[in-house]
């Protein structure tokens, strides 16, 4: 049986550097094994580690759509959407698509991290 989701891991050419990204933006601490250079975690926030493995010619995925689909993205409760948005873009993220803009009712935004993944910020 499995009893629960251990982690979330993302493909990356810099997991150092991403791990360093999503312990600002989550308030948690990066985790890495010296023996294990191209594999570093995020622990101590709330929700599922993330980790980040090194993969040689990594190459982000296109949004919303094109040669290299999202194939997934994380999504994450906020309560002050600007005031989020403002955290994220100042560490480093870009924005892919403000949707509550776009689209009456919608209470998300997407962006991407500094590798090209997207994740969304979602009003709570």
């Amino acid at each position: 049986m499995i009893r629960r989701l251990q982690a979330v891991a993302l493909d990356c050419s810099d997991p150092v550097g991403l791990a360093e990204f999503y312990a600002r933006m989550l308030g948690g601490q990066v985790v890495a094994d010296p023996q294990e250079p191209n594999w570093v975690e995020v622990h101590g926030f709330e929700g599922t580690p993330l980790a980040f493995q090194r993969v040689q010619d990594h190459r982000p995925p296109q949004w919303p759509r094109g040669e290299r689909p999202q194939q997934m993205h994380l999504d994450f409760d906020v309560d002050d959407l600007d005031a989020e948005e403002k955290r994220v873009l100042e560490l480093g993220a870009t924005v892919l698509e403000r949707t509550d803009q776009l689209r009456p009712g919608a209470n998300w935004r997407v962006y991407a991290d500094p590798a090209g993944h997207p994740f969304c910020l979602c009003r709570h």
